[in-house]
């Protein structure tokens, strides 16, 4: 039976509680760990901007591991095909929506605020972690993953369907969504704002009987398919097979991209009468990012456009003003992130708060909130809430000497990347050791935190990643092997290791030490 989930959603609430900017708001999906009892420190470094007097702030959601390609499936870092390498992986590399669209399913793996899901080889789904509101997919809201027997052969896979497979996932703070093998869409989980696409506000599988063929379709329009997805907080987006881009759910700041603030998808004919994405005249999506309250494309041209919540500059427009609500904010009015002259951005990830870019010569950009040093930049002063802080005045991330980056991730006041010689360096927020470092210590702040000095996260010897998915503070890399490794929170069993002790803040952590996820065979 299908039940309004009041425990879903927190935000419609919670939007215009008076909080500060720096204090993490009311825990909207379950809180990380010490995040949990107290929201993470508040008090900024001498050199961060006060906090704007803005009512609200973002809540400890991340949400986009990174790009969903216009070509369905994530890119594994060792895959792009470009024009400029380092080491033998390509950090300069665009994908043809058509070509990579058909790809061969591969085991991939992707991460919501609190729970994961792999795509197997087979192209069935396994999810584990956080069940409050179905977002597993096995129609109940049992956790799984933090007791012993609940992963390997015991851990059920999610029901898509007869004979559908999934393509690719995005996940969001208590919901997840597939793009199966025919082109289609379907979601489960939190559904307050409508964020499932299925014409009313009621949770999909918390309940038997949800699932497989039960489960409805997203209606996308006559005749088209999804191409990429994306899932913010309590908002999905799929970039289409002719270009254009449709964004459900929750809209109170303008993050679905049509130029004012009506939610979609919660009511009867929502989905039917969807417009699109309202963006320039002549440009197509080439993939979507989406966090907290807010929306990115990356378009045709290489540019970045976002809309939505920007309390901490994150749409990158030089303030912090919210753009999106008003129809002025879309189509010729949807600005362009200010990447520097003659740049040309390839992948684009969202956190809750920031926004990082991956450029054409694998340089990386990042922009937003910084208290941590989520930006990489060696301080804890935000960018892109002021004017003549992007274009040629933002900095590239220095994570060393002759090495470019080849896949960028980000998560709640973290950020991750794997780099053109296949290893993987974190950065930011490092409560629960979601850094993957051994320790529990920021890096970021400080400019000797960064370049050759930030060390590399040590996953096993001679094993290097090919994909990064980020929670809110948990992060899973598939390996070259195909193995999936997972560390940092873990109250939910979101690293699927069969207790609910978290993993990379200790010195023993990580390494060989740290066990691959048991999928089964």
């Amino acid at each position: 039976m299908l039940r309004p989930a009041a425990r879903t959603s927190l935000l419609p609430m919670l939007r215009f509680a008076a909080l500060s900017a720096t204090v993490t708001a009311a825990c909207l999906v379950a809180c990380s760990g010490n995040e949990g009892a107290a929201p993470e420190p508040a008090a900024p470094d001498a050199s961060t901007k006060p906090p704007s007097s803005s009512p609200t702030s973002s809540p400890d959601v991340p949400f986009d591991a990174g790009t969903r390609d216009a070509g369905g499936a994530r890119r594994d870092a060792s895959s792009d095909a470009g024009t400029s390498t380092d080491a033998g992986i390509s950090t300069d590399a665009t994908v043809d929506a058509a070509a990579d669209g058909g790809a061969p399913v591969r085991r991939s793996v992707f991460a919501g605020a609190r729970h994961t899901c792999a795509i197997l080889a087979s192209g069935a789904v396994k999810c584990w972690g956080q069940n409050d509101s179905g977002q597993l997919g096995l129609g109940d809201v049992a956790h799984r993953g933090a007791l012993a027997g609940q992963m390997g052969a015991a851990l059920p896979t999610v029901d898509l369907g007869a004979g559908r497979t999934a393509r690719t996932l995005a996940l969001g703070a208590e919901h997840s969504c597939a793009i199966l093998d025919d082109g289609s869409v379907k979601c489960w989980g939190a559904n307050g704002e409508g964020q499932l696409g299925l014409d009313d506000a009621a949770a999909r599988g918390d309940g038997p009987g949800e699932m497989g063929d039960a489960l409805p379709k997203v209606d996308l329009g006559v005749g088209r398919t999804a191409v990429a997805l994306a899932a913010g907080s309590d908002h999905t987006c799929a970039a289409l097979d002719d270009g254009s881009l449709k964004c459900w759910g929750g809209n109170g700041y303008g993050q679905l991209m049509t130029g004012d603030s009506t939610a979609r998808g919660k009511n009867a004919g929502d989905m039917a009468a969807l417009p699109s994405a309202q963006l320039p005249p002549g440009r197509t999506a080439r993939a979507v990012s989406a966090n907290f309250q807010s929306t990115c494309a990356l378009l045709d041209d290489g540019t970045v456009r976002c809309v939505g919540f920007n309390l901490s500059g994150q749409l990158g427009l030089g303030n912090n003003a919210t753009r999106g609500p008003n129809a002025a904010h879309v189509g010729a009015g949807l600005l362009a992130a200010d990447l520097g002259a003659g740049t040309s951005a390839l992948e684009v990830a969202s956190g809750n708060s920031h926004t990082c870019a991956r450029l054409a010569g694998g340089k990386l950009k990042c922009w937003g909130d910084n208290l941590f040093g989520q930006l990489g930049l060696g301080d804890t002063q935000r960018r892109g809430d002021e004017a003549g802080e992007m274009g040629a005045a933002l900095p590239s991330v220095d994570l060393g000497p002759a090495v470019g980056v080849a896949r960028v991730a980000v998560g709640n006041r973290f950020s991750c990347a794997i780099l053109s010689n296949g290893k993987t360096k974190c950065w930011g927020n490092n409560t629960s050791g979601r850094l993957g470092l051994g320790d529990t210590a920021a890096r970021g702040k400080l400019v000797a935190d960064m370049g050759a000095a930030l060390p590399y996260v040590d996953l096993g010897a001679g094993r290097t990643a090919v994909d990064l998915a980020l929670g809110s503070a948990h992060v899973c890399a598939r390996l070259d092997d195909g193995a999936i490794k997972c560390w940092g929170e873990n109250d939910y069993g979101q690293l699927g290791l069969g207790d609910g002790r978290a993993r990379g803040g200790a010195p023993t952590d990580m390494g060989a030490a740290l066990p691959a996820v048991d999928l089964g065979p």
